[in-house]
């Protein structure tokens, strides 16, 4: 099973001025571990599919949709 969201630990510099972020995370969207499109897979009706812009549930992310919405 995959996990959509990733850490690391970045380089912390005795010099930065800043207070140091010993973890940093990030969310990787599904269609990195969908290896090719299997056939069958259940669809949205177009409506929704325009709404959620994705035709495939298993595409859908709800927190990129939620992040391209605040960029806009």
């Amino acid at each position: 099973m995959y996990t959509p969201i990733k850490w690391y630990q970045p380089y912390v510099s005795t010099s930065d001025p800043c207070p140091p972020m010993r973890w940093k995370y990030y969310q990787t969207p599904p269609n990195l571990y969908l290896g090719f499109q299997p056939t069958g897979l259940p669809q949205y009706s177009l409506k929704e599919a325009l709404c959620k812009g994705t035709l495939w549930p298993v595409l859908f992310d709800l927190d990129c949709q939620h992040k391209t919405r605040q960029f806009h």
